[in-house]
């Protein structure tokens, strides 16, 4: 009762101030006037397909890269740890968008690369994401007892034989929940490509949020781009808490 009577409380008093500091008719014409958006619905379910596309694509090339990865850093050897450990502080260390820039801005255009702005995103997506899949991969396999290690090799397996047979399949079952938990993410971190230019039939979400609001100076549309990612991520997040 304490806390149901704060909540409203809380809400009163947000409320009251709204009415009475702010324009709640200004507020409605540029948040929620939905008739904005007619004309508009096909391109929001082509954007929704965009955005779910490139996270997915990114997402599942940054799965098998991650693995690769966190094997190579649990190597013994430091020639090689150290190419798959910079590798992963790169990666984690320097901002999505400026990832996103470069590559795009100084590979594709300056080298003169067969890549599209498109194909580039699904690229820096998956090298992005494959520097934090290694270190979930990692907890994860680090989690395994050592003893499974221990018996795999005294069965005469080579390193690589007991990580395929019986220490990664173990690994995976732990670290489904954070990787989901990574798409998540992922799925809201394609908003980034807006930094890039996309063709109208490339448009993710938030891209054609932003254009819309451009051509009639209404922020429903970006309403409208929360109200797409939060159908997509929702489910989601309710999958990684079961």
């Amino acid at each position: 009762g304490a806390v149901l009577g704060l909540q409203a409380a809380i809400l009163g008093a947000v409320f009251l101030l709204f009415r009475t500091a702010g324009d709640p008719e200004r507020f409605a014409f540029h948040f929620l006037n939905f008739q904005v958006l007619e004309g508009y619905g096909g391109a929001f379910v082509n954007g929704a397909k965009n955005t779910i596309f490139l996270a997915f694509i990114g997402e599942t090339g940054g799965v098998v890269l991650g693995l690769v990865l966190a094997i190579l850093v649990l190597f013994k050897r430091r020639v090689v740890r150290a190419p798959a450990r910079t590798y992963i502080n790169f990666f984690r260390g320097t901002p999505l968008i400026w990832q996103l820039s470069v590559f795009y801005f100084g590979l594709a255009l300056g080298f003169r690369l067969p890549l599209s702005t498109f194909q580039t995103a699904m690229l820096v997506f998956a090298l992005n994401t494959g520097a934090y899949a290694a270190e979930v991969f990692r907890a994860g396999i680090q989690s395994i007892e050592r003893g499974q290690m221990e018996a795999a090799r005294s069965l005469g397996m080579t390193y690589l034989q007991s990580m395929r047979f019986a220490i990664v399949p173990q690994a995976v079952r732990r670290v489904i929940p954070p990787l989901m938990n990574e798409f998540v993410i992922l799925i809201k971190d394609t908003s980034l490509i807006i930094v890039l230019g996309l063709a109208e039939s490339e448009f993710d979400l938030f891209t054609l949020a932003r254009t819309g609001y451009a051509e009639t100076f209404n922020a429903t549309f970006f309403v409208a781009a929360a109200a797409g990612y939060l159908v997509v991520t929702l489910p989601l997040i309710r999958l990684v808490n079961a």
